[in-house]
């Protein structure tokens, strides 16, 4: 038996009670409606009530985030009542996503931690952007304290759901927000959300603590021919070239192809026996679940344990301050000194390089470098 198993037969779900007072619907029908129903035999003399759920007692006062789930018409939304009226962000037009946060630093975390990290996007309207994006873009902008969300990820994908519910509940974790709210059909994404109490109005129970956990993601790495990154040029914040000598990898999770990784020979006449990373790219509807950082060392770890140095460089700050933190990474004499290269590398569609910026420059030393 699995932990998580145990954990689950161990959570106390209680019973949730009905308002003593019904929700009344009695709408007298038009022609055309008694027409429609008529050959159903459908009695229309005896008002339609329904008794929603309300909040225990005991309820938690102070948690970071909340889910109800439950079928369409089991009450949700008047559960949801109880905590505030739903966020809808407004979206100025002509005026790039980024432009509506409060500050630069502000905007990285939150569209980062919604999996909105192609910086591209960043600097695009609200309008042109997938359903997907807007969804991460929306969810950006209501990681706030006391956000009230109906209908979550009810508009995309469940990969984006998932990887979009774990950066929710991290970024929540990480910078004390509270009082989040979501409702929801979908179960599938209770587990990345990871939450303080669940409300389920299929059964009619409840239960708060942190007793799931976010499951493993388990990637298949391997080599793959170069024509694969027209998969992923476009979704690189800086370029959409690759060096014809590159060698390249993919990753895929659950049969789908996520992140794509290529490395070069190490340009120094210094350095010997030494591979750079080349790209690295995670497709943006699993962005928000960590991959991105764990795949580059996968790839890394492969070529220190075969005998070979390991570098990377990039101009992406969470990425960087990743590497500056973790003990799997030691900077160069080159880590954080200011860009030489600044430019913009492919018209009006990559992201240009401010060379007042530092990049991050990092080597690869593994699991168990003792250093």
């Amino acid at each position: 038996m699995t932990q998580k198993k145990k954990d689950e037969e161990e959570v106390e779900w209680m019973p949730l009670e009905r308002m003593d007072t019904p929700l009344v619907s009695d709408i007298p029908l038009d022609e055309l409606t008694q027409a429609l129903v008529e050959p159903f035999d459908y009695s229309t003399e005896d008002a339609e009530l329904f008794y929603p759920y309300k909040l225990p007692l005991d309820f938690p006062k102070d948690f970071g985030v909340g889910i109800i789930v439950g079928a369409s018409g089991t009450g949700k939304s008047t559960l949801l009542s109880e905590f505030g009226e739903p966020v809808f962000p407004k979206w100025e037009p002509d005026t790039t996503i980024a432009s509506h946060f409060s500050d630069p630093t502000d905007a990285n975390e939150r569209l980062s931690a919604a999996g909105l990290m192609s910086v591209p996007d960043w600097v695009k309207p609200f309008s042109v952007l997938s359903n997907g994006q807007k969804f991460r873009a929306n969810l950006a902008r209501q990681l706030i304290n006391n956000a009230v969300i109906d209908e979550y990820t009810s508009v995309v994908d469940r990969n984006v759901a998932k990887a979009a519910s774990a950066g929710l509940a991290r970024y929540v974790r990480k910078n004390g927000v509270s009082g989040i709210v979501l409702a929801t059909v979908h179960r599938d994404i209770i587990e990345y959300l990871e939450p303080d109490w669940i409300i389920d109005t299929d059964r009619g129970v409840w239960t708060s603590g942190r007793w799931l956990h976010r499951p493993d993601l388990v990637l298949k790495v391997q080599p793959c021919d170069r024509a694969l990154w027209s998969h992923f040029a476009q979704h690189h914040y800086l370029a959409n070239s690759l060096n014809p000598s590159a060698r390249c990898y993919m990753a895929t999770w659950e049969g789908q192809l996520v992140g794509f990784v290529a490395t070069m020979s190490y340009p120094s006449g210094s350095v010997q026996n030494a591979f750079r990373e080349h790209r690295l790219v995670i497709h943006p509807d699993y962005q928000g679940l960590g991959i991105g950082p764990r795949l580059s060392e996968a790839i890394a770890q492969v070529y220190i344990d075969n005998g070979k140095r390991y570098f990377s460089k990039t101009s992406h700050p969470r990425l960087g301050e990743y590497r500056d933190q973790s003990k799997k990474w030691k900077g160069t004499s080159k880590n954080h000194m200011k860009r030489k290269d600044g430019q913009n590398l492919d018209g009006a569609q990559r992201w240009a390089i401010d060379p007042k910026r530092w990049s991050y420059s990092h080597e690869y030393i593994g699991e168990n470098s003792g250093l």
